[in-house]
């Protein structure tokens, strides 16, 4: 399992890193059980969020994120998990499992507080081999219910392959006021749901990818080389892929992209009302060198604004939405699922 093998690793990364880990003040809860009842009337007397702060300096209930998660078995929707990271370059790996639902981590300002590593996919691993791209992320989400804001998750490797800032395998995660910063495969969105907020994205090669629906909502793109910048691989009965509104698509000087390209055959995709700078190319789309995937992805824009908008330039396999068609397109509506969940606030 691939998540046995990430942690294996991430052990041994941060192995140099454990002596300096120190006995820890309990986290501030609202009593011995995190999974406190969330309904009832002595439950809801009593249930309170539960609060745990993080400083690289020592100045903290802990040093680490890692050991912040590692604290607490779980939260519930009315006593949520909350860690607070004060300003500071975490260098380290960070993993929320399946079982740890309902943890929010919030930063002060996403420029000053930072999550940072930097594996990549041409490392070798224990085993002798290269450790490739799913071993590569700074942070893996995994459990459900998750949280995220004015934080930055990045992977410093640079230009040398895969190399993950985020993985998300769990479903209905938030993140506001962050950035991911990267360059090849920057976040890996693989299932479930995600809402993004005004958050910055940086990278240059299929830097957005994944087959979960997620919304980016009100985010800045910034291409930093020649590239694409999504790959979604949407599975064929899910309606929804990656939707992004009002989004901004900036790009360093000479750099050229494509808004994506499908990495599985149903591939879906829509930008609504984004402002797009000459760094996108006028095609617009890629079919990845597969001309059978024109008649399957589903690739949309309405209201593109900027150099990089040119809807008559565009490829002919790709929509042009209506007007009715976009406003449908609202994170109620694209994150609803089986039950109804719209983190928009």
């Amino acid at each position: 399992m691939w998540r046995a093998a990430w942690v294996t690793l991430a052990i041994a990364v941060l192995a140099c890193a454990t002596s300096a880990c120190r006995v820890a003040r309990p986290p501030e809860r609202p009593s011995d059980s995190p999974s406190a009842p969330s309904s009832g009337a002595a439950g809801a007397a009593s249930v309170s969020p539960i609060t745990i702060t993080v400083a690289a300096d020592g100045t903290a209930q802990f040093r680490t994120v890692q050991e912040a998660v590692m604290s607490v078995p779980s939260g519930t929707a009315s006593a949520p998990v909350i860690i607070r990271i004060r300003p500071g370059v975490y260098r380290e790996l960070v993993y929320i499992q399946r079982e740890r639902r309902f943890f929010r981590l919030v930063g002060e300002d996403a420029a000053t507080t930072v999550v940072s590593f930097d594996l990549n996919a041409t490392q070798i691993g224990l085993d002798g081999k290269p450790i490739g791209t799913f071993r590569t992320p700074t942070a893996v989400i995994d459990a459900d219910d998750f949280e995220a804001e004015r934080l930055t998750f990045e992977n410093t490797a640079g230009p040398v392959g895969q190399a993950l800032a985020l993985r998300v395998d769990g479903d209905r995660a938030a993140f506001r006021d962050c950035r991911f910063l990267g360059w090849q495969d920057t976040i890996l969105l693989n299932r479930g749901r995600q809402y993004f907020s005004r958050c910055l994205v940086t990278g240059h090669v299929d830097f957005i990818f994944g087959g979960a629906t997620a919304y980016f909502d009100d985010c800045e793109i910034h291409v930093r080389r020649d590239g694409y910048i999504t790959a979604a691989s949407t599975p064929i009965d899910v309606p929804f892929g990656f939707v992004f509104r009002r989004a901004r698509i900036t790009g360093e000087l000479g750099a050229r992209t494509f808004l994506g390209r499908p990495w599985r055959d149903y591939a879906a995709t829509a930008f609504l009302d984004t402002e797009m700078s000459d760094v996108v190319r006028p095609e617009g789309w890629h079919n990845w060198d597969r001309p059978e995937r024109e008649r399957t992805a589903r690739y949309a824009e309405a209201g593109s604004t900027g150099a990089g908008a040119k809807p008559d330039a565009r490829v002919a396999w790709a929509r042009k939405l209506t007007p009715g068609e976009a406003n449908r397109l609202t994170p109620q509506t694209v994150l609803a699922g089986d039950d109804g969940w719209n983190p928009a606030r």
